[in-house]
């Protein structure tokens, strides 16, 4: 056999910081990759056909040659595949057939954004090897939204991708989504004492879709009134203005959850000044008001109707328990299900994670570090063909 060349690849997965559903709104955010990652490894093959096998999935194979979306493949890793590739041959990218094997530590269902992580490892790889590097992170970052909000079908923001396609700890204002300011914050977390944990509530998002879809879908009430598209366009002073009309034309929900965003987005911009200003007490104290806001007023802590499965609300209240008044703990990414984010005091970090899997379950409360890297090629290698 002749020797043929393996390419290593890796995205990791994202936490969000601070700013909930801010993205969408075109807000602002602060997120960080963390230590875990989804790697894949790339052989070239000659039959003109992209195919991917996820570890524990069925094999995926999308063909160049077509890839319009495809309604069958809604919600599903193909409709990804095909959706970035997509986006790349509208740039003028030729592409070829290829052969990856994907394997992750970022879990389905985490809020540690596998999707995202996922759609930035099959950015990298075409950029790299089809397209000469030309696209920068942010752009590759567009292009993993691009393929969920159009081939998969689900109406996310931008935070996931651009954390993931970035690294590190980010700070973003989408004012102008397609060309949004990224800052690195240079702040080292590991001083201040506090661990950072990502805590599965043991919900699952399935069936979830509409939850999430009419977030955006309530602030759309609220901007049509103004004749505009997202909260950002409109003054904080405007929107108080009209709120009997507000409520009247959207319903208080949507008003509640615009009250969120305005007031959301003012927190990422002091706790990006506080972790600059090496304040983490004031960074604490905003984790603490936005998770209240994200449960009082965007309520995307408990689907509604659901009464006897609250696993979000529960797990939110046995680490406030836990915390015992110290560091913070809030809603992690979209919310209604999977995981909770909580800064936990070093010095209490066995006790916590112990009392959070002696109820929840074990390993459901995960350790996690910042890391500096973002989707990228790590190295190739030459293996037998």
């Amino acid at each position: 056999m002749k020797p043929m060349r393996e390419y290593i690849f890796s995205a990791p997965g994202r936490t969000e910081i601070s700013g909930n559903h801010t993205d969408h709104q075109h807000g602002c955010v602060l997120a960080a990759s963390v230590n875990l990652k989804t790697t894949a490894r790339v052989t070239l093959n000659d039959e003109g056909i992209i195919r991917v096998r996820s570890e524990g999935y069925a094999s995926v194979e999308v063909d160049p040659a077509r890839l319009d979306v495809v309604p069958e493949e809604k919600n599903s890793t193909a409709a990804l595949v095909r959706g970035v590739a997509a986006a790349f041959a509208q740039r003028g990218a030729e592409l070829k057939g290829f052969d990856a094997k994907v394997s992750s530590t970022v879990l389905p269902g985490s809020g540690l954004s596998s999707s995202a992580a996922f759609e930035v490892l099959i950015g990298n790889i075409i950029n790299t090897l089809f397209f000469e590097g030309k696209l920068d992170a942010v752009e590759i970052a567009k292009i993993g939204q691009y393929a969920e909000n159009v081939y998969f079908g689900k109406p996310c923001g931008l935070m996931d991708q651009m954390a993931s396609s970035v690294g590190g700890m980010v700070f973003i204002d989408f004012e102008d989504p397609q060309n949004p300011k990224v800052e690195k914050v240079d702040f080292d977390f590991a001083a201040t004492g506090h661990a950072l944990c990502i805590i599965d509530t043991g919900a699952d998002h399935a069936d979830l879709t509409d939850e999430y879809a009419a977030i955006p879908g309530e602030l759309k009430a609220v901007c049509d009134v103004f004749g505009k598209d997202v909260l950002r366009q409109i003054p904080e002073a405007d929107f108080y203005a009209r709120l009997p009309e507000l409520r009247r034309a959207a319903g208080d929900r949507a008003v509640l959850r615009a009250i969120h965003v305005y007031d959301d987005n003012k927190r990422v911009m002091k706790q990006a000044q506080a972790l600059k200003d090496g304040d983490f007490d004031t960074f604490l104290a905003c984790v603490k008001e936005s998770g209240l806001s994200s449960w009082r007023l965007l309520q995307n802590v408990v689907p509604a109707g659901y009464t006897d499965h609250q696993e979000v609300a529960f797990a939110l209240t046995l680490a406030e328990k836990l915390l015992g008044g110290r560091g913070a703990c809030r809603i992690h990414g979209g919310g209604f299900a999977g995981t909770i984010q909580a800064f936990v005091p070093v010095d209490i970090l066995d006790s916590f994670k112990a009392g959070i899997e002696a109820v929840l379950g074990a390993g459901m409360c995960h350790v996690l570090e910042i890391t500096p890297d973002g989707g990228r090629l790590e190295r190739e290698e030459e293996i037998e063909g």
